[in-house]
C-alpha cells in the first residue's frame, strides 16, 4: 500500500509503498477515507537523533478516519463496513485517567513506550491504518470524512481547552483567541455556539482574520506588539476572561498574558515553545496558566455531535496521497487556509 512517511532524520515526508498491515488478536483494520496534516507533525520530525523514542521509518498522520477493513481476533464491538473517527491520544487503557476516558493524560503511556498514530506509531496518511484496540473508535455515522477528520484534533484540542474556561466565559465575557488557524477558527465556532462570550480573535494574517470574522469572531485584532492594548480598549480596560493560544510562540504567550483579566483564564495550546512566568505580580490577581493536551474520548463523542448539530464546520484544502509532500509544504508555509486534509482512497 502506499503512505507518507518522514523517512529519517532531517529528511522530507515521501511517499513510499510499505506492506498492508495485517490485524492481529484485538486489532481493528481500517481503510482510510481521510487523514489530517498538522503543524505537530514538524515538532516530530524536528527531533533530534539522540532524543527520538521510537523507530523511523515512521508513518505520518494522527487525524484519521475510515472504514473498518478487517477484524483480529476477538474483536466484536465495531463490524467491517462501519463508518469510524480515531480517538489519537492512546494510553494504556488501565490506569484511573484512561479509565475515565482521559488517555491523553495517561499515566503510564511513556514508561511503556506507548505513542499516538503518526506521532510515534504508525499514522493515518496510507490506504489502511492499523488501529491496536477498537475503543479508539468513535462512529462516524453520517458525518463527511473531510469535514469530520480535522475535528479528531483541530476540534477536540480546542473543545477540550474551552470546556475548562466555560464558567467564566458569561453574559458579558470575552474570549481572546490567538491564531485563528487549523484549530483557532475551530476555536471561534465552538466559543459562539457555547458561549455568549465575545470573541477577539488575533493573528498576523489578513487572510485568517479574514476566516475569523467569517466564522463568528466579533472583533479582529492583527497580532503584534500594539495587540494586548487593543484587546484592553475593547474590554474597558480590564481585559479578556479567557485567552486561548493557539501559536504558543514567545511572543504571542507574552500577549496573552497581557490580554489577562483579574481571575481569568490562560489557556496555551500551541506548542511554538513560549512559556509565561506565574507568580506574585508577574500577572494579575487569581490568573490560572495552563497547558493542555487533546482531549478526552468523550470529548471526542461530543465534538463530532456539535458537527452533526451544524454548529462547527472546518475549512479544508485536500490533497490525493501523492501530493502529501505538497501539503506539508504549504502548512509549512503558512499557505492553508484552515486544515489540509488528505484523501488515501479517493
Amino acid at each position: 500500500m502506499k503512505a507518507i512517511q518522514y523517512p529519517s532524520v532531517g529528511a522530507a515526508p515521501e511517499v513510499v509503498r510499505i506492506p498492508k498491515p495485517v490485524p492481529g488478536p484485538g486489532q481493528v483494520l481500517l481503510r482510510v477515507t481521510a487523514a489530517g496534516v498538522c503543524h505537530s507533525d514538524f515538532l516530530i520530525m524536528g527531533v533530534p537523533a539522540e532524543q527520538l523514542s521510537f523507530p523511523l521509518p515512521l508513518t505520518l498522520g494522527h487525524e484519521g478516519v475510515g472504514i473498518v477493513a478487517e477484524l483480529g481476533d476477538g474483536v466484536t464491538t465495531v463490524a467491517v463496513g462501519d463508518a469510524v473517527a480515531v480517538y489519537g491520544p492512546w494510553g494504556c487503557g488501565r490506569c484511573t485517567e484512561c479509565a475515565a476516558g482521559k488517555e491523553n493524560y495517561c499515566l503510564r503511556a511513556r514508561d511503556l513506550g506507548i505513542h499516538p498514530p503518526g506521532l510515534g506509531a504508525p499514522g493515518a496518511i496510507a490506504e489502511y491504518m492499523l488501529v491496536d484496540d477498537p475503543r479508539h473508535l468513535v462512529p462516524l455515522g453520517d458525518l463527511d470524512p473531510v469535514q469530520a477528520v480535522p475535528l479528531t484534533d483541530a476540534g477536540l484540542t480546542p473543545y477540550h481547552a474551552i470546556k475548562r474556561s466555560l464558567p467564566k466565559l458569561v453574559p458579558g465575557s470575552t474570549a481572546v483567541v490567538i491564531g485563528t488557524g487549523g484549530l483557532g477558527h475551530v476555536a471561534i465556532q465552538i466559543l459562539r455556539a457555547l458561549t455568549p462570550a465575545r470573541v477577539i480573535a488575533l493573528d498576523v494574517s489578513d487572510e485568517k482574520l479574514e476566516l475569523a470574522r467569517e466564522v463568528g469572531a466579533h472583533e479582529t485584532v492583527r497580532s503584534d506588539a500594539a495587540a494586548a492594548q487593543q484587546v484592553r480598549d475593547l474590554t474597558g480596560g480590564v481585559g479578556a476572561e479567557a485567552i486561548f493560544d493557539f501559536v504558543g510562540a514567545p511572543p504571542t504567550v507574552t500577549t496573552a498574558g497581557a490580554c489577562a483579566r483579574v481571575e481569568s483564564d490562560v489557556t496555551i495550546v500551541g506548542i511554538g515553545g513560549g512559556a509565561l512566568p506565574v507568580g506574585f505580580g508577574a500577572l494579575p490577581y487569581e490568573v490560572s496558566v495552563t497547558a493542555p493536551y487533546w482531549g478526552s474520548r468523550t470529548e471526542l463523542i461530543e465534538v463530532l455531535d456539535l458537527a452533526r448539530a451544524g454548529v462547527i464546520s472546518v475549512h479544508t484544502e485536500t490533497y490525493p496521497l501523492e501530493d502529501a509532500p505538497i501539503a506539508y509544504q504549504h502548512l509549512h508555509d503558512g499557505k492553508v487556509r484552515g486544515r489540509a486534509v488528505i484523501l488515501p482512497n479517493p
